[in-house]
């Protein structure tokens, strides 16, 4: 029901109508029909549309919920554009309307150069006085909306933004320490979450990691280290993987189960997938419940929420 919810919600930024519903789930039949060939049948037809209405009119009533609260999409005004290295692009957007979000969580991005493509980015910090927002992008190889972002933005450009999504936000009703993961640009959603947890005064104990392949690539490590030097209940550390250096040598995954155990903690992954997918699996093992691993689903975040915490679970029965 809540995936759902969040589905119709996200729709209206395609412009999807209640009346659209109705001659959707008529192709979906006719498709599945066609494809389905023999095994196809009533009964089957019948549970299907049965199913599919349920569906529709969920995600309808999310959407008609969503339009009394806010706009379907917020025009923003590209007003602050830096390159960072390494193929990465720090881009700051002034909303023409107050963009509501919460610490750790996404935004859906489309470009003027890439119509109806839409990417999600996490803004770098908590919500600011001004409404503006700070994303870091890499420009990914064949990535139409990163590399328009990274390569052709300009200031004065403007960009559309979808309504937030993601659950990996604190929970104010806990007090409890929290681990922080990031590799790449990961560590957007980390500081915001960072930022949010110094804004409530409550000094939670929190453990940042950042991973990257070599020392060149650990993005945004200063700006973290000069956070830690302001707070003293948080704590930095670095680590590269191929590269010898000093400090820290290694994956995120076997760092993490050397400065472990975590089972008492609250933690926070974000970064590519196969380091969050071994970040989890290490932390599972430590005695971290799968209700305290949070981080953003994978690629398509719509569709795959609801899929991944059953992952999760069935990884931790296992064990």
């Amino acid at each position: 029901m809540r995936f759902c919810t969040r589905l119709g919600r996200d729709h209206r930024k395609f412009g999807a109508l209640n009346d659209h519903y109705p001659a959707v789930g008529a192709c979906l039949l006719d498709s599945l029909a066609r494809f389905a060939g023999p095994a196809w049948s009533p009964e089957l037809a019948a549970v299907w549309t049965r199913a599919y209405g349920l569906v529709a009119q969920v995600m309808a009533q999310g959407a008609d919920h969503d339009a009394l609260l806010g706009p379907a999409v917020w025009p923003a005004e590209i007003i602050h554009h830096v390159h960072r290295g390494r193929g990465i692009a720090e881009i700051t957007v002034r909303p023409q309307s107050p963009y509501p979000y919460l610490a750790g969580q996404y935004a859906s991005v489309e470009t003027p150069w890439e119509p109806k493509a839409w990417r999600y980015y996490s803004p770098s910090h908590a919500p600011r006085a001004d409404s503006t927002l700070t994303f870091h992008v890499r420009a990914v190889t064949g990535g139409r909306v990163s590399t328009a972002l990274v390569h052709h933005a300009r200031v004065g450009d403007m960009i559309r933004l979808g309504p937030a999504q993601g659950d990996m936000t604190l929970d104010p009703t806990t007090d409890r320490n929290l681990l922080c993961v990031a590799g790449g640009t990961g560590l957007a959603p980390i500081q915001a979450l960072v930022e949010q947890a110094a804004r409530s005064g409550m000094e939670r104990f929190t453990d940042v990691f950042i991973g990257a392949r070599t020392a060149d690539e650990l993005y945004g490590l200063d700006d973290m280290l000069r956070l830690s030097q302001r707070h003293h209940w948080l704590s930095v550390r670095a680590a590269v993987s191929h590269e010898r250096i000093p400090g820290l040598e290694g994956n995120l995954p076997e760092i993490l189960r050397d400065f472990g155990p975590w089972y008492r903690h609250e933690a926070f992954l974000s970064g590519p997938v196969e380091m969050v997918t071994q970040a989890a699996s290490v932390l599972l093992r430590q005695g971290v419940t799968p209700s305290r691993i949070h981080h953003d689903p994978f690629d398509v975040p719509a569709l795959e929420a609801a899929l991944l915490p059953r992952r999760f679970e069935a990884e931790a029965r296992a064990l």
